[in-house]
């Protein structure tokens, strides 16, 4: 077992990361976490500073729209090691890549609803 100078219980953890106790079960289970989150004598889980910090990442990835399976191939690359950083470099460029487009489309998209806004405010237009 790691230690742990400072754990939270699964609902503590919840409310720090903002995510569901669900939602930290199932990244758990998925393989996401990248060591296996400590457990009380009672085997209710105890979550590290460290482990809230790798949560904190993996939300924002799955933010960026990171599907689960890239995801999930980050975290193999992380648990190898230094030999894989050029290829975690090079995966979050191409998400990186990903994301800017669509940040782009949303752009536009939100440029078209401000237009029809401003249609919609001035009284005039019938779309």
């Amino acid at each position: 077992m790691k230690p742990v100078e400072h754990s939270l219980s699964i609902a503590e953890a919840a409310e720090r990361t903002g995510l569901s106790t669900h939602t930290l079960r199932y990244y758990e289970r998925a393989g996401l976490m990248l060591t296996a989150v400590d457990r009380a004598s009672s085997r209710h889980r105890r979550y590290s500073d460290d482990d809230i910090t790798w949560v904190g990442f993996l939300t924002k990835l799955r933010s960026a729209l990171m599907p689960i399976a890239q995801v999930r191939e980050y975290v193999d690359l992380v648990r190898l090691g230094e030999a894989t950083r050029a290829a975690r470099l090079h995966m979050l460029q191409r998400h990186r890549v990903s994301v800017v487009a669509k940040l782009d489309d949303i752009s536009q998209a939100l440029t078209a609803i401000d237009a029809k806004i401003a249609i919609y405010s001035k009284g005039s237009g019938n779309e």
